[in-house]
């Protein structure tokens, strides 16, 4: 499928949001605008949703899960799943599109995902019919049978960023449909137009009506109303730290069940027996791919002080080779930063990395030549000489900026790794297995990858430590997130 093929043409569209198996606007009448990052064009209008339209939202979503979905046997969710990724597959391009458009996502790297989002999707079709409780013996006095029950937490509140509107979308409403609860999901209002796109897919397969729900609007007047909601059982979040712990703040009204996928500033350590053809690359778009706008970015690159100088002679020519410019060509590498806001906030830290002494090796630049003149664009961007008290070394920048730091022993490598508030994840390129295994056992992060970077499989858990939240998202934990654990005892003599 090509771009003129989509099924829908973004350009000048005004499009609904989701409640109840129906399209409707906000319940105030207001609209709001999403523009494409590389152009500055708008592209569509959505509904300004508000409290009002989560408080229905809500409420379609309990009325959706006390009727005829809390009758769906499990075999029945597995089949609707897979019926899901069977139309995302044929509609992928068009997801794409969507995507690239919204948010600067290249195209290319767009249509590369289709393996993790339809795993994600086959993954949870699986696990709907694995979910079950345990016969347990008990030493009570007379004749007593027990086991548990797995049920579903119920109504499900999901927030979730710009960054990823489509895999964002399917790891939070997956495991919900996988274990038979339901979903109000709160898009960014900077790229809301995919999961409106993947609600349509899903209203196609025969989801039923309230069991996805969509509200378009901002994180004070739709995120807010709907983390704050006493209807809502559970609320599932990726983003800032500190969204973070305002919806932890927000959920104590009724102890609502939270997961929190947040920031990170995650180390990559480059070992001095590193291969350093894999390494340069691969440490390399663990921060540029997205433009620096993902949560795991490895942004603090520690280089063993042999080989530093080099590393990062090749890193900047890697940089400064990058192809960048509006995603929707398929030659582009590297796209645009999210908004003009994001744009400011990353010029500041290029500006703050210079101040405090670092040494610009590649980028550092806003880039406005030509046909970037109009988008969000930011070289990719190389600082060495950086200490770790810099604001480059310390702070999540959210954009396409290396920060480079030599080390010269394993231990003291790893104290400064996880000296941070975040623990995301972690990178470690070395070719010897002692090492590979030492580290990944003495970094705190959720995640570590060993040679290689990005690396995501729907069977393997992912999430934060520290600052970077709690719960999982994928593999058997994350559907347990959306579970209830009920023991049963009966009396048999």
């Amino acid at each position: 499928m090509t771009v003129d093929q989509t099924r829908h043409s973004l350009d000048g569209r005004h499009r609904p949001m989701f409640i109840g198996g129906a399209w409707v606007e906000a319940a105030s009448g207001q609209t709001m605008e999403t523009r494409n990052p590389a152009t500055g064009e708008i592209i569509a209008t959505v509904p300004r949703g508000g409290k009002r339209d989560i408080e229905r939202a809500v409420a379609a979503a309990r009325n959706a899960f006390d009727g005829p979905w809390s009758r769906f046997k499990p075999h029945e969710r597995q089949k609707l799943l897979l019926k899901i990724a069977d139309l995302f597959e044929r509609h992928w391009e068009e997801i794409c599109v969507s995507d690239t458009t919204d948010m600067g996502l290249p195209i290319v790297r767009a249509r590369g995902n289709a393996n993790r989002v339809l795993g994600m999707l086959r993954y949870y079709a699986g696990m709907a019919t694995a979910i079950h409780g345990q016969s347990i013996q008990n030493s009570l006095a007379g004749d007593i049978v027990s086991y548990t029950r797995k049920e579903p937490v119920g109504v499900v509140g999901a927030i979730i960023p710009w960054n990823a509107p489509t895999a964002a979308s399917v790891w939070k409403i997956g495991p919900a449909l996988a274990t038979g609860c339901t979903v109000v999901l709160k898009p960014s209002e900077e790229a809301p137009l995919t999961p409106l796109l993947i609600a349509e897919l899903m209203a196609d397969a025969g989801v039923p009506d309230g069991v996805v729900n969509i509200v378009t609007g901002t994180g004070p007047e739709a995120g807010a109303p709907l983390a704050e909601h006493m209807g809502v059982d559970k609320i599932v979040f990726t983003g800032s730290t500190a969204t973070g712990q305002s919806i932890v703040r927000a959920s104590a009204g009724n102890l609502k069940r939270v997961s929190l996928e947040l920031g990170g500033k995650s180390p990559v350590i480059v070992c001095a027996d590193a291969d350093l053809e894999r390494a340069v690359p691969v440490a390399a778009m663990s921060v540029f791919a997205n433009s620096g706008q993902i949560c795991i970015a490895g942004s603090r690159l520690f280089v063993a002080r042999s080989i530093h100088d080099e590393f990062v002679a090749r890193l900047a020519a890697y940089a400064g080779a990058l192809r960048i410019g509006n995603g929707i060509d398929p030659n582009t590498e590297i796209g645009p930063l999210i908004s003009p806001r994001q744009l400011d906030r990353v010029q500041g830290y290029l500006r703050a990395g210079t101040e405090e002494g670092a040494r610009l090796v590649a980028g550092g630049n806003r880039l406005s030549d030509g046909a970037l003149a109009a988008g969000n664009f930011v070289a990719p961007t190389v600082f060495a000489g950086v200490s770790d008290i810099m604001r480059i070394a310390r702070e999540e920048i959210f954009g396409p900026v290396i920060s480079a730091l030599s080390f010269d022993t394993l231990d003291e490598v790893v104290r400064r790794a996880n000296d941070t508030p975040y623990g995301l994840a972690a990178g470690v390129f070395t070719r010897d297995l002692a090492t590979a295994h030492q580290l990944s056992r003495r970094l705190h992060a959720g995640s570590v990858w060993v040679n290689t970077y990005h690396a995501i499989d729907p069977a393997v858990p992912f999430g934060g430590y520290k600052m970077s939240g709690y719960g999982r998202e994928g593999g058997a934990e994350h559907l347990d997130e959306y579970l209830n654990t009920k023991g049963v005892f009966i009396r048999i003599d």
